[in-house]
């Protein structure tokens, strides 16, 4: 989204007009659910994607009068066999999509892509509020400054979840959704697996924190799209590093010593996650280690994933990293829910 907003600024500002397509309902076999977006102009598709398919090439179309009437609008898509065949599904599916007109130099939407964008540099978490109304607009909230962009009623507030949805209440009728997150991946150990983990994490949308002792380790260009490299003592991390409970954690330095003495520190602040690289066997000691000479509980040590990825036979750098990344995106999406 991050990508998406930025791209709408430049369009906009360049003279273009532009809409903005949501999915804002999906239910049955559908390619993509609430909140898959694509950005239009009077070419075609720019970026983002509602699915492909029959769905995206008729919305896409749609975008493209709507841009000559100058309007925004709603459509009801249902997937007939045809379609389903083609997408390779079982079943079919309904989908409502919002067309959002933005006019080129569009103050409310080059304000809120502004702000947006400065927010997630603070990392912040942030919901994009997409006002459905005849004549709404689109706007932001986060909890340090409340709303931005547009008014919206305090009971707007109390349905911001991580799920992205349609709200409709007191003759309101809203689309929101969380676009990014205050919680960081922090990868600690910059060695192989790291090397190929950062990359594949940031660009599904994570923002990545490397840690390691050596300074060899931290070099800007080993880890060129992380948000933060840190050198750092592994056995004093408080002086270097506070986690949250919106906060991931991947543990693969070069021993077990450092790998036992990071989960030590760090179970005990309850990030949402704890995966640490190596075998069952190795894990095993570990967790007697913590239990024993640590004194940490055992909810605390069963909340480590360990081996840590997903269970496809990966063996190299690359394959874990893939099988990592694969984990953390599964836990993103369940804790969305």
């Amino acid at each position: 989204m991050r990508t998406m907003l930025k791209t709408m600024s430049e369009r906009l500002s360049a003279g273009e007009e532009l809409i903005l397509v949501t999915v804002t309902a999906a239910s049955g076999a559908t390619p993509r659910g609430a909140g898959a977006r694509t950005l239009v102009n009077r070419e075609g598709r720019i970026c983002g994607t509602i699915g492909g398919g029959a769905v995206e090439f008729r919305a896409i179309q749609m975008a493209q009068q709507l841009l000559q009437e100058r309007n925004s609008g709603q459509h009801d898509f249902s997937l007939t066999r045809n379609d389903v065949e083609d997408l390779g599904m079982i079943c079919g599916g309904d989908v409502r999509v919002f067309f959002r007109y933005l006019p080129s130099r569009d103050e409310n939407a080059l304000a809120v892509t502004a702000e947006a964008l400065r927010q997630y540099s603070l990392g912040r978490t942030l919901w994009l509020l997409d006002d459905l109304d005849e004549g709404g607009c689109l706007g932001l909230w986060t909890r340090e400054e409340g709303f931005f962009g547009l008014e919206g009623p305090l009971w707007l507030t109390e349905e911001l979840t991580r799920r992205p949805h349609r709200v409709q209440r007191e003759g309101r009728d809203f689309f929101v959704e969380q676009i990014n997150a205050a919680g960081r991946v922090y990868i600690f150990g910059g060695g192989h697996v790291a090397q190929e983990l950062e990359p594949v994490l940031s660009h599904v949308g994570f923002r990545c924190v490397v840690l390691d002792d050596r300074p060899e380790f931290t070099r800007r260009e080993l880890f060129p799209t992380a948000e933060e490299i840190r050198l750092v003592d592994f056995n004093r991390l408080s002086d270097f590093v506070t986690l949250g409970e919106e906060d991931y954690v991947c543990v693969m330095t070069r021993g077990h010593a450092y790998d036992t003495a990071v989960q030590a520190q760090i179970l005990r602040q309850k990030p949402a996650y704890v995966g640490v690289i190596g075998s069952r066997a190795k894990a095993a000691g570990v967790r007697k280690r913590l239990l024993e000479e640590f004194g940490l509980t055992e909810a605390e040590v069963n909340r480590i994933t360990t081996p840590i990825g997903l269970a496809i036979q990966a063996e190299t750098p690359a394959e874990i990293a893939i099988s990592t990344a694969a984990q953390l995106i599964q836990v993103r999406a369940n804790r969305n829910r």
